[in-house]
């Protein structure tokens, strides 16, 4: 006999793992339901008894799905021992217990006996499981590693009967359709005899069986139709109770309520489940609604609330500050995961808002763990000045009354009363959800109980009802979920919202919805009436700086620095510099910012101290001779005419920034510095903010909505690059376009015409709507939402005590620094943070690099700050345009203007910096040519030549325009500076102040208005792009040094060069190809003279790098190298492995090694690799591996001897293993294994074999395909990945890539061509690649190109079929007897096909005399071209 049974619960174990014996982890028995079936499928027996709640409660969530209700239970129910004293009758009759999901239901059961102490009754029946049987069955997709997920009842149902069940959870109802489905899988055999345990005639009888009761139409047992469906209020013990918190016709008239404030909103920033909601929209509506107040309380982030603040400010509306926390057991234990609950708190003034700051950080910093989390005990330890709330569904207290019924919910309730007494509210929401229902009707129970005021919230995620949908798709982004996956727990379905409504309830809404509580809305109003008004925003608060006895304040210290350092920068004191540096302390000190200058003035001296370089300067600080005295700086402002109050002025209220660059290897150490003074917990990085830009906006919401990958990148290719530069579009591109066409569409003249026809297409997609013009809307809606936040790479803090006193910080695995700030740059200094940019910049380290390489062989180098700025072979490499690997020089068009510059002083270089970026690049073929004569010199006015003659007439510098302001219209130098900020940043209300201002002093000064106006309107069009003097300057000292290394010391610098950009094997390609047009030679590594970084021999080589090597560690080499130094090179093979540290240069490490060739020198290798590397016959050890175990036993018997009574280091003496020779690889495998392990050739190219036929067949580079449309190309190639499939048309597909020394490609070969040439294209393969390049006309209305095959053959075929005579050319000059003899010998030792043609050249009848040999034939060998290359000879191939 079968028994089917099914049990109803309490709920779920928190453990499934843990034993039947722990019955605090397993749920209770709420109902069990079962059928005992007889031999031929007949129902016997069927009960479904529901059980007494003898000592618990039946909680709400559990009694949703079975509908028992504690009360149902206790008037309907029967005490355990009875029910299953029933149930074991029908059980001992049975030989198969099934069931679906039956382990559970086992689990249960067994819990139950064991709190009886009755013994496991299904111990010997065979147990079957409908869900597993039957998945292969339903074959659903969706589970776990491409495999079929389980189906549930529901899914199995309707497979099996083509129409719906609705799962009863009613342990009888559920039964009898598991009985249906089970007696159906055994009627079409997906259950068998063996599945049932079963022999062949019993199962046959059961066969026979049903086949009967289907001949007389008799119904299937388990009567599954019958089952009565929940919902039903009469069947619905759940819903009644739910109904008790029903709302009820409003007593409040909508119109009567007029204004509701939100408590309880979150933003993009919310982590976890972010809202749609950017800070300043959900100000805004609350502003539209006349709140008068609105809360920002996101998930575990305080990301937004600067901003949330500061605009809520400007809006005059009272911003509150809160947080959702997940408050779990004990936020310290990260052994096991404890997500805990979402608990809501709101700042009631500033304390409280100090306290979220500390419990937000310390929620990081302490408890992460998969999620930031707090204790319990730590938000009653910080909870002054905040306010707690019983929160959403989710928090401790109603989650806990839904899940565990009313006892413990209430004692989590008492807790937090007593903690914080009046302070704590009960807290009520409406989103249609039944949960809410029963929550709201126990919440009025314990109002009245416990004096616990109600207040209303909406628990808000987007602005506007009709925004649910838009919500719907951001919560799919972050994730990576499609749109269309069912919502719901477990595989196959994804997280989104229960319920609807979370929006910003205008106040006629919260009046329908909840006026039936007035109380509670005055309660929610109180509330928000009740919070303190305060501001985030402060002064910048300075970390202190310890001054040194004898010195009375800050000021006082910094002039004595600054003078000191004048000395030493200037000599004498003139009284003109004695005023500049007066000024700049006077206004320094009327800011008040001395700390700052002394702080950067400390961290930039104990850098140099500890080795660390420290840039020239950065940005507009270069122009302060304070900090060129303090040796912040490192250029001479005076010389350069660098000022000050671009950087500061009295005028100016924000403060200034020092940006530091260091070389990139001493950066942190810096940083460490700065941490270790001033303390860990007062040093943070900045955060940074992620967000989604137009392009990313379109591919993240094409996936969602189910495009196809080609369609979403069709989509967002189709994006006009140029929207994001046209002034109209900035900063919201597609939202301007797309979502106000009619306006967009008149800024198009912005665009290109290629853009423009882009612009007007997405436009019509999404007028047409369809899949692509949804996508685009809702892309355009969240443009510029929030996707996740960073490190910012640069950017550090330091305060003047914890930082949890000033900013909520995290800590993060990216950061160089423990903690990051919640801030970020936007906002750090209004809220009162010190910040400052350490930048890492890779130049200073080549430098570096560069000057260590030069000191091995001349060792009173100077320093760099010493190399002279006149330097003629320096400026002689610019003029030649050979700046590869200068900084800021090296582009190609930076190059092509260098050559026509021709630039012989350093204001040259200072002006293409500053010119060669958008927008002045337009100046610079001016620029030239006024330098060059070629056109005049003009100056709209005479006074504006001595400002403008360094830059030939052409306004190039803000500067400039500062000075000029001063000197034409008499601007103060604070004015001056308002204007280029004005100007820069185009604000048009300053720019109508200042320029009657500038007109009229102009005037004043006696310039002609006319032209003083159209000065004016030149400097509005180019001071957006006027560059920063001081920055171009510092940045072109540092382009100097650059250059003047690699003229000087080519060698050394492109060492240097190769060495900072090992990580990047396309780089380091790139520099060995401009090594090569420099003439300098490039050596393979050699573990003899190599060390980690590329370095130069005494010949003047450049030796490969050991750390260039893939899995060869910096540790690993350094050791290689000390031994080198103690004790010479290594002699041989053993010689290497006996003194080499093998621990730290393992068995990978060696290999690499050998196959990048480091090992070739060494006696006994002598260049053949496989020697080392392949394994003797019979499976035995390699050459190396001998190496390293004779390496590891002299090791060995060299510490015994040591350890020995008398015994001494030098009398170890083991036999080296013996070597064997072998034939070395081919050179193609030896290549191949070289690049393996280095990513690029280094001894040869293979293609350097086929060197012949690329000269003589004219043979074009892959880089010249889009260079030369429409033309028939050659190029040879290399085969390097093969790919062969079919398409989804069934169509032959052969994809395959290839190099050759330049560049890499990828083709496809489709149908016939593909079946053709299948045959040539393997790896490794050297071919001869035909065919054109060819452009046509996208879908998209884009142009695209392919390239169209017509050939494919062997490289190594084309010397027998192309080429069939060699022509030899002479000189009759050159004919001699030696010279003869000579010639003759070289073409005789290469005999082979092709004949010999000889044309003689004879000056006096200025003709060739040509001559064909009858019996000479040669082979087309490289050594032949080698022996006439020798005897100069000209020749060619045909």
């Amino acid at each position: 006999m079968i028994l089917v049974f099914d049990t109803e619960t309490t709920g779920l174990p928190r453990n499934y793992k843990a034993p039947i014996s722990d019955s605090a982890n397993w749920p209770r028995a709420v109902q069990i339901g079962w059928q005992l079936l007889d031999g031929q499928g007949a129902c016997i027996a069927a009960q479904s008894l529901v059980i007494y709640p003898d000592g618990f409660e039946i909680p709400f969530n559990a009694a949703k799905v079975h509908r028992i209700t504690t009360e149902r239970a206790r008037a309907e129910g029967q005490p355990l021992e009875v029910v299953l004293d029933a149930f074991e009758s029908d059980l001992q009759k049975a030989s198969v217990v099934a069931g679906h999901n039956i382990e559970f239901d086992l689990l249960i059961v067994r819990a139950e006996w064991y709190r009886l102490g009755r013994d496991d009754r299904f111990e010997g029946l065979h147990v079957l499981d409908t869900k597993e049987v039957s998945t292969a069955f339903c074959a659903l997709p969706g589970g776990r590693g491409g495999q079929f997920k389980w189906p549930t009842l529901t899914e199995l149902y309707w497979k099996l009967f083509g129409r719906g069940f609705q799962e009863a959870h009613d342990a009888g109802a559920d039964v009898a359709a598991t009985v249906d489905c089970l007696l159906a899988l055994i009627q079409r055999q997906v259950v068998n005899a063996s599945h049932l345990g079963l022999d062949a005639s019993a199962y046959d009888a059961l066969q026979r069986g049903l086949e009967q009761k289907v001949a007389a139409d008799a119904p299937v047992p388990g009567t599954a139709q019958s089952v009565t469906q929940p919902g039903s209020a009469a069947t619905s013990p759940s819903k009644a109770l739910a109904d008790e918190g029903t709302i009820k016709n409003s007593i409040v008239p909508e119109s009567s309520l007029s204004r509701f404030v939100h408590l309880h909103c979150h933003s993009q920033f919310s982590l976890g489940i972010p809202g749609c909601s950017t800070v300043y929209d959900l100000v805004d509506h609350a502003v539209a609604q006349g709140s008068g107040a609105i809360a920002l309380t996101d998930h575990s982030t305080l990301y937004g609330a600067f901003l949330f603040f500061q605009y809520a400010h400007a809006k005059g509306i009272k911003p509150i500050l809160g947080l959702d926390l997940q408050v779990c057991k004990d936020h310290r234990d990260h052994s096991r995961k404890d997500n805990g609950t979402p608990q809501l708190l709101l700042a009631r003034n500033q304390t409280g808002y100090q306290n979220l700051v500390k419990l937000g950080s310390l929620s990081y910093t302490e408890g992460y763990y998969y999620v930031p989390r707090v204790s319990r005990d730590l938000v009653f330890a910080h909870r002054e000045g905040l306010v707690a709330t019983s929160g959403s569904l989710d928090a401790e207290i109603p989650w806990t009354l839904l899940n565990h019924g009313v006892a413990q919910a209430e004692e989590a309730l008492r807790a937090w009363k007593e903690a914080f007494g009046e302070h704590f509210y009960l807290e009520v929401q409406d989103h249609g959800l039944e949960e809410e229902k029963f929550v709201r009707a126990q919440y009025e129970k314990w109002s009245a109980q416990y004096n616990i005021p109600i207040i209303v919230t909406n628990n808000t995620y987007y602005n506007r009802f009709e925004d649910a949908d838009l919500h719907d798709t951001y919560l799919c982004v972050v994730p990576l979920e499609y749109k269309d996956t069912p919502i719901g727990q477990g595989r196959g379905y994804r997280f989104g919202m229960q319920g609807e409504g979370y929006h910003l309830w205008e106040p006629a809404e919260a009046a329908r919805r909840m006026g039936h509580h007035p109380e509670w809305l005055a309660n929610t109003l109180a509330l928000a009436d009740s919070m303190e008004s305060y501001t985030l925003q402060r002064d910048v608060l300075l970390p202190r700086f310890d001054i040194p006895p004898g010195f009375a304040n800050e000021n006082e210290y910094l002039r004595h620095l600054t003078l000191e350092g004048a000395k030493k920068r200037y000599g004498s004191l003139s009284p003109e510099l004695l005023e500049r540096i007066d000024f700049e302390l006077q206004t320094i000190a009327h800011t008040g910012y001395p700390g700052y200058f002394l702080i950067v003035q400390d961290f930039t001296s104990a850098a140099r101290s500890m080795g660390v370089t420290v840039g020239p300067g950065r940005g507009s600080a270069a122009g302060s001779v304070v900090a060129y005295c303090t040796g912040i700086t490192d250029v001479d402002p005076i010389r350069y005419d660098l000022l000050f109050e671009r950087f500061l002025n009295p005028d100016r209220v924000s403060m200034p920034d020092i940006d530091i660059d260091f070389d990139d290897r001493g950066r942190e150490k810096v940083m460490r510095y700065v941490m270790e003074k001033y303390g860990r917990n007062q040093v943070a990085q900045i955060a940074t903010y992620h967000s989604m830009a137009a392009k990313s906006a379109i591919r993240s919401i094409g996936r969602v909505m189910g495009l196809q990958p080609l369609e979403t990148d069709t989509l967002a290719k189709l994006f006009p690059e140029d929207l994001n530069r046209a002034d109209y579009f900035k900063k919201a591109p597609l939202r301007k376009l797309l979502l106000n066409p009619e306006q967009g569409l008149k800024h198009l003249d912005q665009l290109s015409s290629d853009d423009q026809r882009k612009a007007r297409l997405m436009v019509d997609m999404l007028r047409k709507g369809g899949r692509e013009g949804r996508v685009l809307e809702q892309s355009a809606l969240l443009e510029g939402s929030f996707k996740n936040s960073g490190t910012h790479a640069c950017g550090v803090v330091i305060t003047p005590g914890d930082l949890t006193d000033y900013v909520p910080v995290k800590n993060t695995p990216d950061a160089q620094i423990a903690l990051v700030t919640q801030f970020d740059n936007e906002v750090a200094e209004a809220a009162g943070l010190l910040k400052m940019d350490f930048l890492g910049l890779n130049t200073l380290t080549i430098i570096n690099d560069a000057v260590e390489l030069v000191r091995q062989v001349q060792a009173d180098f100077p320093e760099p700050e010493d190399f002279p700025l006149d330097d003629p072979l320096t400026y002689t490499l610019f003029q030649k345009g050979e700046t590869v690997g200068i900084f800021q020089y090296e582009s190609p068009g930076m190059q092509k203007y260098l050559k026509e510059l021709k630039p012989d002083k350093f204001e040259d270089l200072i002006a293409m910096n500053a010119l060669y970026r958008p927008g002045p690049l337009a100046y610079i073929p001016n620029f030239i040519n006024r330098k060059h004569g070629k056109e005049p010199i003009v100056y709209d006015l005479e006074d504006m030549k001595e400002l403008l003659g360094e830059t030939y007439g052409i306004t190039v510098y803000q500067e400039q325009v500062m000075l000029l302001s001063q000197k034409l219209a008499g601007f103060s130098k604070g004015k001056a500076d308002e204007l280029r900020k004005a100007m820069g940043k185009k604000i048009p209300e300053k720019l109508a102040k200042l320029k009657p201002q500038f007109l009229e002093g102009c005037k004043e000064r006696g310039h002609d208005e006319g032209v003083a106006s159209k000065v004016w309107k030149d400097w509005e069009a180019f001071a957006e792009y006027a560059f920063n003097k001081s920055h171009s300057t510092c940045y072109a000292v540092v382009a100097f040094r650059t250059a003047y290394l690699k003229a000087h010391y080519p060698a050394q610098f492109m060492a240097a060069v190769l060495s900072n950009h090992m990580s990047d094997i396309t780089k380091v390609a790139f520099f060995l190809e401009e090594c090569r047009r420099m003439g300098l030679q490039v050596l393979g590594p050699d573990v003899n003279e190599s060390s980690f970084r590329f370095s130069v021999n005494a010949a003047g080589q450049i030796r490969f790098g050991l750390g260039a090597v893939k899995g060869v560690g910096e540790g690993a080499v350094e050791s290689m190298v000390e031994q080198r130094k103690a004790g010479g090179n290594y002699v041989s093979l053993f010689d290497f492995c006996k003194r080499i540290d093998l621990r730290q240069a393992n068995k990978k490490t060696l290999e690499a090694l050998a196959l990048a060739g480091a090992l070739d020198r060494l006696s006994g290798v002598n260049g053949n690799r496989r020697l080392l590397l392949d394994a003797e016959a019979g499976g035995g050890s390699n050459l190396l591996e001998k190496a390293m175990r004779f390496g590891q036993q002299f090791r060995e018997l060299t510490l015994q001897s040591q350890t020995s009574l008398f015994g001494a280091a030098g009398m170890v003496d083991i036999n080296e293993p013996e070597i064997r020779q072998v034939e070395p690889w081919p050179s193609l495998e030896v290549l191949r294994r070289e690049k393996e392990v280095v990513g690029l050739y280094i001894t040869a190219h293979p293609l350097d074999s086929y060197a012949l036929e690329i000269k003589h067949l004219g043979l074009s580079p892959l880089s010249h395909l889009e260079e030369r449309p429409e033309q028939d190309l050659q190029m040879a190639v290399m085969v390097t990945d093969v790919q062969y499939f079919r398409d989804s048309k069934n169509q032959e597909v052969l994809a395959f890539a290839v190099e050759d020394k330049d560049s890499t490609r990828k083709f496809r070969l489709r149908g016939d061509q593909a079946m053709k040439f299948k045959h040539l294209v393997e790896a490794g393969t050297a071919l001869l690649i035909s065919g054109r390049w060819e452009y046509f006309q996208g879908k998209d209305g884009q142009q695209a190109g392919f390239f169209r095959f017509s050939n494919l053959e062997l490289l190594s075929e084309l010397r027998d079929k192309r080429f069939k005579s060699l022509t030899i050319r002479l000189h009759l000059d050159q004919l001699a007897p030696d010279f003869n003899l000579r010639l003759s010998e070289a073409l005789r030792a290469h005999p082979g096909k092709l004949g010999v043609k000889v044309e003689l050249w004879v000056p006096e009848d200025q003709r060739s005399v040509g001559m064909r040999s009858e019996l000479l034939k040669v082979s087309p060998d490289p050594g032949l071209f080698e022996d006439l290359e020798r005897l100069a000879v000209g020749y060619s191939l045909a």
